[in-house]
């Protein structure tokens, strides 16, 4: 008979018999599992007592007793996890590098949908389906390997890895069939050592991944909710149409009050600016006294003090009334207005305080800093319990209090705080939309009309959720989970002890995430340390530049900890080209090198995503490697030599996709373009602090000679066989579609047009006035002549007519086929096209570019502008690559504040070459 995974153990991955049998956990053996986490609540305890394991970064706000609770050692600790250690020497495999291992990055786009049991068993504030993480680590590890997610949120990562040894079976059949001209994946268990900042993040991926006994889980949580509802059924009845009938309340609607302008009397918002059979709000509305004509925005709120019985002081709020009852009686449903018997009871549930637990922290930042956390009113709520209705506080109370002391407690405080937000003053009434649940996410948004819905309801419907994904959760629990900053991983494990990392960090000012964390966090009693969290933000006083900090140490960590020749991937949702240049630009400080990007589309977007201007509608997926093959040990002996470019470039071209394809057309890969890698080959340099020994004309000619080329893509002699072969099964290759913004996509897109078509300049003119109309405001505009004359070469009609040209005339003109390279016709058809020069004789136009950026560089840095307004952007490249190799490095800093801030911050090779000058000049930035 099959083992029941639910009634696995965690780190030996054992059958425990019965709760009263053995339990094995690492390498010791205890009468049962109580008797385990006795022994390991003891260890974590005295661990708390060290005054140096609570200076450890991001160790969570809490007192031992409360971390002691939450905690379930040595598989989840709600403060830095002191086992981890132990778990890699469990189940690492040590870096053995006569051992191969050789991957593609994973170069197929994902979609998968939120639309699973497992996703949404529990609302997180972002979070990547596990079924998409699943692919990854398929692709790149081996069943047993240990898979890292520093910034694992709800512990996706750790679920994906422990479902690739027991996949659904319409995912596997899908997989084996996307992957059936390829290798197929290799199905079994990895192993997963999961961190973050935030306990409430970690609480959640404690529970998601570690076994549960489903069935005591669902009678424990119906029995104590039937209790409660039992008990508090009062506060939740209302009096039928007949006078005589008590029905249930579903919901209630609360309505904000403001006060008219113009007669001073209450306006009830509900009351006059909704209509209920339509579902719509009206912008414009007549206050019901005066008949003024009233607009929202214009209004002032109605704001009453109110004694706060929880801090012992009056505070001010403002007033909300309820205006709606919804209510059912048997099966069927009805509406009514609040009458007296329904105000009274709420008076009557005002004068009394709740006989357990009710959080009552301040918030941690002003409501006049929230910003875009809220764009509605929020007078008076200031701490955790003014986001809760008094009944609502009462009965999470009651909950809170029998789930702690129940036999399951672990899953059941899942469930409490899985509704928590729901249920919540966020929850939003919205006429004409799904009930009961509409809070805005990403948001803590407190709106005009509320909806106070049934929380025994709420909870009662959470149940069938949990069951559903447990149902198809099949985990072992060979998991461990921290609490802590990801920057302090690398002092935890050994080096080279890991063999894959996926994640999902933070990305700037996306989301405030502890902000968003605060109530779940209040109720769970421990809150994030938010000194480490990664993060732009005014409310913790960080910007780009500390962002960028704190992302390259956790980079650095994790690198610190992944085995050569082993790769992260990173999911990028931020629509800020200054945060993507800062995450690349913190990748290569941490030591790793960008391999690809692609693209993974979440079926459903978060409010940014809908509502910006400029947002990215589908997350990017960064591939990124750690230089294997004793790289970095041959680089220190060949750094700034020919031969250490050319050794990283096959290294780097070993890693890179051969060949992607998708409906019957071939790809073209970008990070195999010259330009590109170039770009990766200056980064590596820069980065280690290297001087770049050759131009960018020497680089490309050396290319060619050493590398084989097809369809603008650069192979090694192994690879182009490949290429070859599978190049024969599509029918075309898809060009990169390229925008011009600027001087250097401006060339690259002449580059594309010219190289498979030598032109005139009055046949590109047509087509370049129709790019430029994205051109960068602070980017000097450039002629097409200009550019022509300082990248290509122009046929003037004499002599021998060019390869490239030659080669384009004699393929499209039937008439010109087999004729000398000096016949009349062909040099008239030739006469005046531009082409793209042969690597040898590039070196020359490059050579006077070059001068001529320079000598507008120079013109920058003595101007005496504080700030540059238009400029020539590869000038300043220009100019900083030349400081760079005279390690004038105040050069670098006096030009780059010149330029404006978003330019800076948003072009990664600036941004790189003005980093790595600060660092050596020893200067902040």
């Amino acid at each position: 008979m099959a083992k029941n995974p639910y009634e696995q153990s965690i780190f030996d991955i054992q059958p425990a018999a019965k709760p009263q049998g053995p339990v094995e956990c690492l390498g010791m053996t205890f009468p049962n599992d109580e008797e385990r986490r006795t022994h390991f609540l003891g260890r974590l305890r005295e661990k708390l007592k060290d005054p140096e394991f609570r200076k450890i970064e991001g160790f969570p706000i809490g007192s031992e007793e409360d971390i002691l609770a939450l905690s379930d050692p040595p598989y989840y600790t709600a403060c830095p996890n002191p086992f981890i250690a132990d778990f890699i020497k469990h189940y690492g495999r040590p870096y053995d590098p006569s051992k191969p291992y050789s991957r593609e990055p994973f170069a197929t786009d994902v979609s998968e949908g939120k639309n699973d049991p497992i996703y949404n068993a529990h609302t997180y504030h972002t979070k990547v389906p596990h079924k998409a993480i699943m692919r990854y680590v398929l692709h790149y590890t081996e069943p047993g390997d240990v898979v890292l997610d520093g910034f694992c949120g709800t512990g996706m990562t750790g679920v994906a890895a422990q479902a690739c040894g027991s996949p659904p079976g319409d995912f596997r059949s899908m997989v084996e069939a996307e992957n059936a001209e390829a290798s197929m994946p290799k199905w079994g268990e990895r192993k997963a050592i999961l961190c973050d900042l935030s306990p409430a993040a970690t609480f959640i991926a404690n529970n998601y991944n570690l076994p549960i006994d489903i069935g005591l889980f669902e009678r424990e949580a119906t029995r104590i909710i039937k209790e409660v509802e039992t008990e508090l059924k009062w506060m939740w009845e209302t009096v039928h149409s007949d006078g005589r009938t008590k029905g249930i309340i579903n919901f209630t609607v609360w309505s904000d009050v403001f006060i008219c302008p113009q007669c001073s009397n209450d306006v009830v918002f509900f009351d006059s600016a909704v209509d209920e059979e339509s579902g719509k709000v009206s912008s414009i509305f007549p206050c019901p006294h005066c008949s003024t004509e009233l607009t929202k925005r214009g209004l002032q709120r109605r704001i009453e003090t109110h004694y706060d019985k929880w801090l012992g002081r009056n505070i001010k709020r403002s007033t909300r009334v309820p205006v709606l009852i919804e209510y059912h009686v048997g099966r069927r449903s009805y509406q009514k207005s609040p009458d007296a018997t329904d105000l009274e009871t709420l008076r009557t549930i005002e004068k009394d305080i709740p006989p357990h637990f009710v959080p009552i922290p301040e918030l941690m930042f002003r409501t006049s800093e929230w910003g875009d956390l809220q764009r509605g009113y929020h007078e008076g709520i200031t701490h955790a319990h003014h986001f809760y209705f008094e009944r609502t506080l009462w009965a999470l109370s009651e909950l809170e209090n029998r789930f702690e002391n129940s036999g399951v407690p672990r899953l059941l405080r899942l469930l409490f705080t899985s509704q928590l937000i729901n249920i919540s003053k966020m929850n939003r009434y919205r006429p004409g939309v799904s009930f009961p649940y509409n809070p805005m996410s990403g948001t803590l948004y407190v709106g005009s009309q509320i909806c106070e819905s049934n929380p025994f309801t709420a909870y009662r419907n959470k149940i069938k959720k949990f069951v559903a994904a447990k149902a198809q959760t099949l985990v072992s629990g060979a998991v461990a989970i921290s609490t802590q900053s990801t920057s302090f991983i690398s002092k935890q494990l050994p080096p080279n002890s890991i063999d894959y990392i996926f994640v999902d960090p933070p990305f700037g000012d996306n989301l405030p995430y502890s902000e968003l964390s605060f109530l779940w966090e209040s109720w769970l009693r421990v809150h994030t340390n938010t000194d480490q969290e990664a993060i732009i933000s005014g409310i913790q006083g960080k910007g780009l530049p500390e962002y960028l900090s704190l992302m390259q140490i956790c980079f650095s960590a994790m690198h610190g900890c992944l085995k050569p020749g082993r790769w992260m991937t990173v999911e990028f949702h931020n629509s800020r080209n200054s945060v993507w240049s800062a995450i690349q630009e913190a990748l290569g400080k941490a030591g790793l090198v960008v391999a690809d990007v692609r693209v993974l589309d979440k079926g459903s977007k978060t409010k940014k995503q809908i509502s910006g201007a400029n947002a990215v509608k589908q997350d990017l997926v960064i591939s990124a490697y750690k230089p294997n093959g004793g790289l970095e040990e041959r680089f220190k002996l060949e750094a700034g030599t020919t031969e250490g470019v050319w050794d990283f470039i096959r290294t780097h071209l070993k890693q890179l996709p051969v060949f992607v394809s998708k409906d019957g057309q071939a790809e073209v890969i970008a990070e195999r373009q010259n330009y590109l890698l170039f770009d990766r080959m200056v980064a590596f340099h820069v980065q280690r602090g290297v001087t770049v020994p050759m131009s960018a004309a020497e680089f490309y000619a050396g290319l060619v000679q050493r590398f084989s080329e097809r369809d603008g893509m650069l192979f090694l002699p192994e690879q182009v066989a490949e290429y070859d072969k599978k190049r024969m099964t599509v029918r075309e290759v898809l060009q990169l579609q390229l925008f011009v913004t600027d001087e250097s996509s401006a060339i690259q897109w002449l580059r594309q047009q010219i190289l498979r078509k030598p032109q005139t300049a009055g046949e590109l003119k047509p087509q370049f006035m129709q790019e430029i109309g994205g051109w960068q405001k602070t980017e000097k505009l450039l002629e097409l002549d200009e550019l022509l004359e300082q990248n290509f070469l122009r046929y003037d009609g004499k002599g021998e007519v060019p390869n490239q040209v030659h080669s384009y005339l004699s393929s499209n003109f039937k008439e010109l086929r087999n004729l000398s390279k000096e016949d009349e016709s062909l040099r008239g058809k030739g006469k005046d096209r531009w082409y793209v020069p042969d690597p040898n004789k590039a070196g020359d136009l490059e050579k006077l570019r070059e001068r001529s950026l320079l000598r507008e560089f120079e013109e920058y840095r003595a101007s005496s502008q504080k700030r540059l307004k238009v400029f020539r952007l590869e000038a300043v490249r220009a100019g900083f690559k030349k400081a760079w190799q005279e390690r004038d490095y105040a050069t670098i800093i006096t030009v780059a504040r010149k330029v404006p801030e978003n330019v800076l911050q948003e072009d990664p090779k600036l941004l790189m070459w003005y980093d790595q000058a600060v660092t050596r000049k020893g200067e902040d930035i």
